[in-house]
């Protein structure tokens, strides 16, 4: 694997061989994040404080694009050793405060031009989203909600950033499809079943002057759980940004009930969104599940990936 820094000015220069690396793709919030040790030698580099960009590659792949949020440079007893860690590009829109608007009538456009663009990442998708009249920025908002508040409450579509570090709206399903049979080295399976937490049914509330409400039944109602939580909407939110928004909390919160922990001797095993049809006899679990988050890395034991996935359907 080649790692490579690049500074504000576009210069970039490779890192030396690694010692410890750890990247871990998630499908939102929190969002994706790294951590590399490397090899370093006695003196300090003065190109290290400008680094900005992190990029990492795998047989000519790229596999992680991000955020240099730290950067050690450590001489110890030990020997000498240097330490990056960040983000990924989703950091740009989370640490960034939105300047709170009023759209006559919002386009994809419109939130790209304002929200997105300005600080330098590029897009892939979107065009599917539908025009919304009405659609308000709340004063305080990240410019990350207010992304996913428009592809989620109003075009049913979750934004997520691919390893490329671009802002992906997907149009459809996404994400590959992988088989884990006794061919895949798995060291470790850890299966959790929750109930404590998770949402039944959510109360969605509209401040106008109807009063309009709506209340969504989640998966977990079905199964004897009852845990209600109420909503105010935004005074201009249509009833179908309140519909998705109901349905978006109940799904993240459904995708807690139940959760499959694999670790295996292998890296870059599935990224979040996959599809993984499990046939491993231990644990004796069949079927397909979904990659929620994926963790890529080489510790004292070797190169890993450790999965956390989600059953495809309740």
């Amino acid at each position: 694997m080649e790692c490579y820094l690049e500074d504000y000015r576009g210069a970039r220069f490779a890192l030396p061989p690694r010692t410890a690396w750890r990247f871990c793709y998630t499908t939102g919030i929190p969002c994706d994040s790294f951590e590399v040790t490397c090899l370093w030698g006695e003196a300090a580099d003065p190109r290290l404080a400008d680094g900005v960009y992190f990029l990492a590659q795998e047989g000519g792949e790229r596999v992680f694009t991000g955020l240099v949020d730290e950067c050690e440079t450590r001489w110890d007893g030990t020997g000498s050793r240097l330490t990056l860690s960040g983000r990924g590009m989703a950091a740009r829109l989370l640490d960034n405060e939105a300047k709170g608007a009023d759209y006559q009538v919002a386009t994809w456009a419109d939130i790209l031009r304002d929200h997105v663009t300005p600080y330098g990442i590029t897009t892939l998708g979107g065009e599917h989203l539908p025009h919304v009249s009405g659609f308000s920025v709340e004063t305080g908002s990240s410019e990350w909600n207010v992304v996913q508040q428009f592809a989620c409450y109003y075009g049913g579509a979750e934004p997520r950033f691919d390893r490329l570090g671009r802002l992906v709206i997907p149009a459809g399903e996404t994400g590959g499809r992988k088989i884990l049979d006794l061919t895949c080295p798995v060291t470790y399976a850890s299966l959790r079943d929750k109930r404590y937490g998770v949402l039944s049914h959510v109360l969605l509330r509209s401040p106008d002057a109807q009063g309009a409400e709506i209340t969504v039944e989640g998966p977990f109602a079905q199964r004897g759980g009852l845990r209600r939580q109420v909503l105010t909407m935004p005074r201009k939110s249509g009833y179908e940004a309140m519909r998705y928004r109901g349905d978006y909390q109940l799904a993240r919160s459904a995708q807690e009930l139940r959760r499959l922990e694999l670790r295996a001797a292998e890296p870059w095993l599935a990224f979040p969104g996959d599809r993984v049809e499990l046939r491993l006899p231990r644990p004796d679990l069949t079927g397909v599940w979904r990659v929620w988050e994926s963790e890529c890395g080489c510790d004292g034991q070797g190169n890993y990936t450790r999965l956390e996935l989600n059953p495809e359907t309740e």
